[in-house]
């Protein structure tokens, strides 16, 4: 337990969750709200934030629950909205402990000497970071709660869930989580623009303009450490006319393959025929912090081979520029 509370020294984290829907201009006051209270705020949108405690409770002279109670308080009798918050000595025991309480609202306070004996009889799907797959991956191999988890070799974990997973998992089994919350109020969405030199009545110029604008955005929320929760697509025609279009993802992603697939639905969706267009954006909205997103186990080679390759491609762009490399399909359309 020694190596536990080292590694998650000096820290007390607050994870707060609004309720789902929250209008962002509520969710936005409830940052402010936190605001009062801790100088270090993680804003976490749509509909969570981190909250760093340790200065905050010499200033405002109470304990960790305390502070969580008045946050309550506050959050109901100013804005109408009841949150739900975890307390502990990382973000990963905060945010699982925060999960664990039914809505509407509540607190949870963990210390640190508590961990390991908290965490321990819960199932594995309810470790924070611990997504859907690889949970079930877990589960088939009899690793049922997060105690065992904690048991289980690293190695062996490794095997199942892959090397830099599998670490992630069995060291947040065992409370070991040094991240620090850093102070972050997130852009809530991204947008790349292209404008066309002529009109374009082409369905493939106009599906090379969408490619080379899904890499663009890819590549720009990845280099923020951000995730799109939705694409929206507009279009605009010779005529003044416009057209938009607004679908979720059925995952937070910033990777090309999922938004191309997506914003290739939507372009569907448009029914473009023989509309003349001028201009294309394309949005990705419901921003989330990418460290949000559970990492999850693909059977597809395929796919896997496409995710180290566009890890690869990003290095290329970070050192050479943006332009130097990306699908063929647009550079045909560039030349």
């Amino acid at each position: 337990m020694g190596g536990e509370r080292s590694a998650c020294a000096g820290s007390t984290v607050m994870h707060v969750r609004c309720p789902h829907g929250l209008p962002r201009e509520t969710y936005r006051q409830v940052l402010e709200e936190l605001a009062d209270l801790s100088p270090v705020v993680q804003a976490r949108p749509p509909s969570a934030a981190l909250v760093e405690l340790k200065g905050a409770l010499r200033y405002h002279g109470a304990d960790t629950r305390r502070l969580g109670e008045i946050l309550r308080v506050r959050t109901l009798s100013r804005l109408g909205v009841d949150v739900r918050v975890g307390i502990g000595p990382s973000i990963t025991v905060a945010a699982t402990a925060s999960a664990q309480i039914d809505p509407p609202g509540g607190v949870l306070a963990v210390a640190p000497d508590q961990v390991a004996d908290w965490l321990a009889p819960l199932p594995v799907d309810a470790l924070h970071g611990i997504g859907p797959r690889q949970a079930q991956m877990l589960r088939e191999y009899g690793i049922h709660c997060i105690g065992l988890l904690a048991a289980v070799p690293p190695a062996t974990v490794q095997r199942l869930l892959g090397g830099r997973a599998g670490r992630l998992a069995t060291d947040r089994a065992r409370g070991i989580d040094p991240r620090p919350v850093v102070p972050r109020a997130l852009p809530e969405s991204a947008t790349v623009h292209h404008a066309f030199t002529r009109h374009a009545l082409d369905g493939a110029e106009a599906r090379a303009a969408l490619l080379e604008l899904v890499v663009r955005l890819g590549a720009l929320l990845r280099w923020r450490g951000q995730a799109a929760r939705a694409l929206t697509l507009a279009l605009t025609f010779a005529s003044g006319s416009s057209w938009e279009k607004t679908r979720r993802l059925a995952e937070p992603s910033a990777h090309d393959d999922d938004l191309r697939a997506l914003a290739y639905q939507l372009m569907d969706a448009a029914g473009l025929q023989r509309g003349r267009l001028v201009g294309i954006a394309l949005q990705g909205e419901d921003l989330v912090d990418a460290n949000q997103v559970a990492q999850q186990i693909s059977l597809d080679d395929a796919r896997e081979d496409r995710l180290v390759a566009e890890a690869a491609v990003d290095r290329v762009r970070d050192r050479f520029g943006p332009r130097v490399i990306g699908p063929a399909a647009v550079f045909r359309r560039a030349s």
